[in-house]
């Protein structure tokens, strides 16, 4: 676990990143597998899980294996500060036009059902 202090540290750095706030905010209604999240962000699969791992690594996400699929999901908050962050990562689609064009993409493509067997909501 992180000292708190690089903690905070890190949760900002990985807000500050335009791949990862655009993964939290696919992440805030729902768990996804990393098919689908590679398909929405139009990224490698590398480097959709080294953002992943980033995330896992300073608690924002936590990750689900059913068989050969890995699925991810928002932690719930532990603190505060972990608590306002994600609020903030909800209020951001207005002034992050991508995020808003993310959410829809999520809709659309969970509407025909993915890649993955279904995700369970969050």
């Amino acid at each position: 676990m992180l000292a708190a202090h690089h903690r905070v540290e890190a949760l900002f750095r990985a807000l500050a990143d335009p791949t990862r706030l655009r993964i939290l905010h696919l992440l805030l209604d729902c768990e996804l597998c990393v098919g689908d999240l590679v398909r929405l962000l139009g990224q490698p699969q590398p480097t959709a899980s080294r953002h992943l791992a980033y995330l896992r690594k300073v608690g924002l996400v936590r990750v689900r294996k059913n068989g050969l699929w890995a699925f991810y999901a928002l932690n719930e908050p532990d603190r505060e500060l972990h608590a306002k962050l994600l609020d903030c990562v909800r209020a951001s689609a207005d002034d992050f036009p991508l995020l808003g064009k993310d959410a829809r993409a999520r809709r659309a493509l969970l509407a025909k059902g993915g890649c993955c067997p279904k995700p369970r909501l969050s």
